[in-house]
């Protein structure tokens, strides 16, 4: 059976046996403030919207610019599965939290704690944890790139950043953390190919045609990397690179 299917009918046989039952799952209620949602609506939302953390941690974050310039920094050196890429993958993860951490702070400080005290609804702290991320990612849009999502999307008559939909400043937001995420790598690749270059020019010269000179180069790439602080660099421009707007 598809899975589409599948849940499908798990949700209908859900439904039907709850309403069956007089729970009250599937409710809500206007007042004057707006629409509230059952606890049990609420729950349902919120492990729904866990689901989707792995996507928006890739996407809506600095993570995806972090890893994609530690691998390119890894192809630089020219090592296959040094660092792994569990351990690129945690670093980015951590330094995504860093980095990200006034944005964190914003979100709990004026969406959660206000949720947890019951103060607002569920949409409307979701509403409001929207605005600080909505800020970062469109302080990290490229304009050229958001142009270019618009016009595919058939929006032309965005006239502030406030009117742009969630969903055209996604993709662009992507497109310009790779676009950025390669020009870092770019400015990494060139300091090792220089090093590559003199060394096969050093063992052209001296007539060892049959060793490779990747073999030769690497401990020079990586005494080099650890000489100049490469990580601890590398690392540093990186959270520069990003601006957070207060």
């Amino acid at each position: 059976m598809p899975k589409g299917i599948f849940f499908t009918l798990a949700f209908a046989l859900f439904a039907s046996t709850s309403h069956a039952e007089g729970l009250t799952i599937l409710s809500e209620t206007t007042t004057s403030d707006g629409t509230e949602y059952s606890i049990k609506l609420q729950i349902l939302i919120l492990m729904t919207l866990l689901s989707f953390v792995p996507a928006f941690v890739i996407m809506c974050t600095s993570f995806t610019r972090i890893v994609i310039v530690l691998a390119i920094l890894r192809q630089a050196l020219g090592l296959q599965q040094t660092p792994p890429n569990q351990v690129l993958v945690g670093i980015a993860l951590i330094f995504t939290l860093l980095i990200m951490r006034p944005v964190w702070t914003k979100i709990y400080d004026t969406a959660y704690i206000p949720y947890s005290n019951d103060e607002v609804s569920l949409m409307e702290a979701l509403a409001t944890a929207e605005k600080p991320l909505r800020r970062y990612m469109l302080d990290q849009t490229q304009r050229k790139a958001l142009e270019q999502v618009s016009k595919i999307a058939g929006e032309t008559s965005i006239e502030s950043d406030q009117d742009i939909p969630f969903l055209v400043l996604l993709p662009a937001y992507l497109l310009s953390e790779l676009k950025a995420a390669f020009q870092i790598g770019f400015m990494l690749f060139l300091p090792f190919l220089v090093i590559d270059l003199v060394v096969a020019s050093v063992l052209m010269s001296m007539g060892m045609m049959m060793l490779s000179p990747l073999i030769v180069s690497l401990p020079f790439k990586l005494l080099v990397f650890v000489i100049v602080d490469g990580w601890g660099l590398l690392m540093g421009s990186l959270a520069n690179s990003f601006w957070i707007s207060g």
